[in-house]
């Protein structure tokens, strides 16, 4: 599990690794610095929900990021092994854009919105930004930080260290990780399970299908000959590459 997940584009390949009725666990390997905290728990709870109906014990192995939405995904194991010097935590909510109101007025453009309903157009980057509006999108930012803060706790228990740093956003190595108690074990997927399960254990790689530009390919678009279909597909793959690069830059890679 890679770059900023969504339900739609992993559900599949969620649905395949517990579909094997030999394996006596599943391993995912997340590399996320996270994303929608929608997305990232409905992930969540589609594992922890196969993890239950198929009986099978779940764990989670850390590559580079497992912040934010990332480690969202991570609290599905039952077990989270990271590497060393992995980047795991970021236990927080982010709402980040741009102001151009003075810009626009540079080079004279006039702004006109027009609504039905007063709180339309909130936080619109081209007016004045508003006391109310942030207050609002701040309120809302809490609840979703206490929803993390929640699972954090009932997934982790009291393995969680008593540090004031840990539901602040603040992200940490693999080893500084495992002191706080936000993973088990320091280690590599192939190692660990090796060690835990025998010499003689099998991994059964499974991953999604994409296309050059990072996405899922769609029947009859990408491997067709439609060119405004390959031209779209084309930006909207760089736009959200550019998205993503602003995400793994937050953890300087």
């Amino acid at each position: 599990m890679s770059q900023t997940l969504s339900l739609a584009t992993t559900a599949p390949m969620i649905e395949r690794a517990f579909a094997d009725k030999r394996a006596p666990a599943v391993a995912f390997a997340v590399n996320s610095p996270g994303g929608s905290p929608v997305q990232a728990r409905l992930i969540y709870k589609r594992i922890r929900d196969l993890a239950g109906e198929k009986n099978r014990k779940v764990f989670m192995f850390t590559e580079d990021v497992a912040a934010s939405g990332g480690y969202m995904i991570a609290l599905a194991g039952d077990e989270i092994v990271s590497d060393p010097s992995s980047i795991v935590g970021s236990i927080g909510v982010i709402s980040a854009g741009f102001g151009y109101v003075e810009a626009i007025g540079k080079i004279g453009v006039e702004r006109r919105v027009y609504t039905a309903g007063e709180n339309k157009a909130v936080l619109d980057p081209f007016q004045p930004e508003k006391k109310e509006d942030v207050e609002r999108l701040q309120s809302i930012q809490r609840d979703v930080h206490k929803v993390f803060i929640d699972m954090v706790k009932e997934r982790r228990g009291d393995k969680l260290a008593d540090d004031p740093d840990l539901f602040t956003g603040a992200f940490w190595g693999g080893l500084q990780a495992k002191e706080l108690g936000l993973v088990d074990h320091v280690g590599d997927m192939r190692s660990f399970l090796k060690e835990r399960y025998g010499d003689k254990t099998e991994l059964r790689l499974i991953q999604p299908q994409r296309n050059i530009f990072g996405r899922r390919t769609a029947a009859g678009v990408i491997g067709g000959t439609n060119a405004e279909a390959l031209a779209a597909a084309a930006a909207s793959g760089l736009l959200g590459a550019a998205e993503e690069r602003g995400l793994w830059a937050r953890y300087g890679l």
